[in-house]
């Protein structure tokens, strides 16, 4: 069940491929005028632009760092599950194909090239990409899931716990 990943990580970096080769850094495309744009900018930080700061070396070396290790931590649990819990597969697939798009561009370039902007007016949402999307969609798959989807074990109340 890792062709989920794999088609992130391809949509991904065929995404960011045509941006890197129509669009000059800080271009912007309207596409829907007030709402959505198509914009290149990079990102040195993590999500919501956080720590995106020029000249933060160790925030490079962290950030890989911690990318590599989330994927190993998703593999692991990837392989720890059984194999009819689809659901779970899937989430962890979108989590897993995202953080290793964005690895793949933070490795070649240092820096994540995001160009989807959505906007009301002047309110901007951080602007993001494929491998982005996946990541969010895959935790949000993921917690739903486990609040909805996953069976309940009763916990022992106190007066049971008493008794034994």
């Amino acid at each position: 069940m890792f062709l989920p990943a794999l088609g992130v990580i391809l949509l991904d970096q065929i995404s960011k491929q045509l941006v890197l080769r129509t669009l000059d850094v800080h271009e912007t495309v309207a596409v829907i005028p007030g709402f959505f744009d198509l914009v290149h900018v990079r990102n040195r930080g993590m999500a919501f632009g956080l720590l995106n700061r020029p000249g933060m070396d160790l925030t490079f070396y962290v950030l890989v760092a911690t990318t590599i290790a989330v994927v190993l931590l998703m593999l692991y649990w990837f392989t720890r599950i059984d194999r009819d819990e689809g659901r779970v597969m899937f989430g962890l697939s979108l989590i897993i194909g995202g953080a290793v798009g964005n690895l793949i561009d933070r490795l070649r370039f240092r820096e994540v090239v995001d160009f989807l902007d959505f906007y009301l007016g002047a309110h901007h949402w951080p602007a993001f990409n494929v491998a982005d999307s996946a990541i969010t969609v895959g935790a949000l798959w993921l917690a739903v899931h486990v609040i909805f989807f996953q069976p309940r074990t009763k916990t022992p109340s106190k007066e049971s716990q008493k008794r034994r």
